[in-house]
C-alpha cells in the first residue's frame, strides 16, 4: 500500500466516525479521487478486529450499487481503509424534511436499493444498518451502499444461520431484532421499507417498532391513514409499505416480491409541481387501504443499538461519532484541498488549489461580512437554544438535541472565497432528516442575508484550516 499512498494529497474530510474520520485522497498526477476512512487504534484499541472484519466482509463484494473496496493499510496506531469516492454526497440530503421526494426519483433509488441488498444476500452477507445516510450516490446519481461496519455473513456453503445481535438504527430495526434470533433477509427487506417511507414521505414513522411505541402499535393494529405519514402517500405506494412493514418476518414480502408490486414496476412520469406523484387507482380494490388513525410521533434515529447514549451537553466531539459521508459533486467541485508535505499542511499548487464549489443542498452564500454572518448565525442558535463552540477556522460546532431526544450534532462552515462568504452546514452525528429539518430552519431565519437567485459558482481558494 505504499506505493498508492505516495504521489497522494489529503483532500478535505467527507465525514466523521465513531473511530475516526473519512477523507478525500487525490492522485497528483491523474486526478483520481479515492475516500480513506482512519480508525484511531490508539483512541480505539478493540477497532482493530472491527476493521478486519468490515474489510473481509467488503473484499468479497464487487456490485455496481456497492461502493467498492480497494484495499486497506495497517499501521501500530491507525488502520486507513481506501474506498471509492462516492461524488453525489449522501441519499438523505436529497429527502426534503415533511415533504420527501417525487415519487419517480424515490422509485429509482429504492430499485437499486433492492439490487443491491439482493445481490449481499446472494453472497450471503446481511447489511444490518441500511439507512439513508448508509446510501451514497456517484456522479450518475446512482446510489451506493456503505458503511459495513454491522453486516456479517448469515449463509456459508447454502447453510444459513439465524443471527442475534441487537444492533442497526432503532427506527430502521425490524420488530424481530430486538426481541429474539432473526432471519437476515427480512431483517434487511424491514429496512428498506423504512427507508421507502422516509423518501416518499421525509419523515419515519415510528420510534422503534416494539409494544412500548403506541404510534407502531396503531400501525399493527391498522389504525394509520387520518394522520401523517401515511395521509401523504398514494394507495399503491401505501400497499407496497404494509406489505413489507408486515410484523411477522415470514408473511414480509421477499426481494421478489417487492419487484412484482405495481408500485415498483409503474412508469412514473415527470410532470410540473405534480411530478412524479400518482392517483389511487380505484379499479383495483385489493390495493385499496382503509382509512383509519395514526398519531404523529417524533421523527429522527438514535444510536446504534449497543452503544451508550449520552446527553448532548456530555457529548465529546473529540470521538465524532457517527459516520456522515457528505461528499462533494466531482473531482473538480473539491472546496477545500490541503497538501501533505514532510507533515507540514502547505497550500497547494494552483490547479489543485482554484476549485468549483458543489452544489450541495445544505450550503449558501450570504451578503453580509464574515465578524456579520458569524454573529447573525450565532444569534440564531442563540434563539434556538443550541449549545455551540467556535475555534479559530470559522467553523461553529453545534449539539442539540432531536425530538427522540437523541443527540444530533452539526457544524457550520464559515469560508471566504471570492469576495463572498459561504456558509456550509455538515452533519456530525444523528439523523440526516432532522439535521436537514434544522438546517431549513436556519436558513429560513437568515433569509434577509441570503444571496438570492441562480449563484454563479466561483473558482477560487480555499484551503482548509488544521488543527
Amino acid at each position: 500500500m505504499t506505493e498508492f499512498v505516495d504521489g497522494w494529497i489529503f483532500g478535505h474530510t467527507l465525514g466523521e466516525g465513531a473511530y475516526g474520520e473519512v477523507k478525500l485522497v487525490i492522485n497528483k498526477s491523474t486526478g483520481e479521487a479515492v475516500a480513506m476512512k482512519m480508525v484511531d487504534l490508539e483512541k480505539h484499541p478493540d477497532a482493530r478486529q472491527t476493521v478486519q472484519k468490515e474489510t473481509t466482509i467488503h473484499r468479497m463484494l464487487s456490485d455496481p450499487n456497492i461502493i467498492q473496496y480497494f484495499g486497506k493499510r495497517s499501521e501500530p496506531t491507525m488502520e486507513y481503509i481506501f474506498l471509492e469516492y462516492a461524488s453525489g454526497g449522501e441519499l438523505f440530503d436529497r429527502i426534503e424534511p415533511d415533504i420527501g421526494m417525487p415519487a419517480w426519483e424515490a422509485q429509482k433509488y429504492i430499485r437499486q436499493l433492492m439490487s443491491a441488498v439482493e445481490y449481499l444476500h446472494t453472497k450471503g452477507v446481511a447489511h444490518r444498518d441500511l439507512k439513508p445516510e448508509n446510501l451514497l450516490l456517484d456522479e450518475n446519481d446512482n446510489l451506493k451502499v456503505s458503511d459495513f461496519g454491522l453486516a456479517t455473513i448469515y449463509r456459508l456453503q447454502g447453510k444459513e444461520r439465524c443471527l442475534e445481535r441487537r444492533c442497526g438504527t432503532l427506527p430502521y430495526v425490524a420488530p424481530e431484532v430486538l426481541t429474539r434470533p432473526y432471519h437476515a433477509e427480512a431483517a434487511d427487506i424491514w429496512s428498506c421499507g423504512i427507508i421507502l417511507v422516509a423518501l416518499l414521505a421525509g419523515e419515519l414513522p415510528w420510534d422503534q417498532s416494539s409494544a412500548e411505541c403506541p404510534e407502531y402499535m396503531a400501525w399493527r393494529s391498522g389504525k394509520y391513514m387520518s394522520l401523517t405519514p401515511w395521509k401523504k402517500l398514494d394507495n399503491s405506494s401505501l400497499s407496497l409499505i404494509k406489505n413489507v412493514l408486515t410484523h411477522s418476518p415470514s408473511a414480509r414480502y421477499t426481494i421478489q416480491d417487492i419487484k412484482r408490486h405495481r408500485w415498483f414496476i409503474k412508469k412514473f412520469q415527470k410532470a410540473g409541481n405534480m411530478e412524479g406523484c400518482i392517483r389511487p387507482d380505484e379499479t383495483d380494490s385489493r390495493q385499496m387501504l382503509e382509512d383509519e388513525n395514526l398519531t404523529r410521533f417524533c421523527l429522527s434515529q438514535p444510536e446504534l443499538l449497543g452503544m451508550e447514549n449520552t446527553n448532548a451537553a456530555q457529548i465529546n466531539l473529540e470521538e465524532r461519532p457517527g459516520f456522515s459521508f457528505s461528499q462533494p459533486a466531482h473531482i473538480e467541485d473539491l472546496l477545500l484541498c490541503t497538501q501533505v508535505q514532510n507533515k507540514q499542511f502547505t497550500q497547494p499548487s494552483q490547479q489543485n488549489t482554484f476549485q468549483r464549489l458543489v452544489r450541495r443542498m445544505t450550503r449558501f452564500f450570504v451578503k453580509t461580512e464574515l465578524q456579520m454572518t458569524v454573529k447573525r448565525l450565532v444569534n440564531c442558535l442563540e434563539s434556538e437554544n443550541y449549545t455551540y463552540r467556535i475555534n479559530d477556522c470559522g467553523t461553529i460546532t453545534v449539539q442539540s438535541m432531536d425530538r427522540r431526544k437523541m443527540p444530533l450534532v452539526f457544524k457550520a462552515n464559515i469560508v471566504e472565497m471570492d469576495g463572498k462568504i459561504l456558509v456550509d452546514f455538515r452533519l456530525s452525528k444523528g439523523c440526516g432528516i432532522e439535521f436537514k429539518r434544522r438546517f431549513v430552519k436556519v436558513k429560513s431565519v437568515l433569509q434577509d442575508i441570503i444571496l438570492k437567485g441562480p449563484v454563479t459558482w466561483p473558482i477560487a481558494v480555499a484551503t482548509e484550516c488544521i488543527p
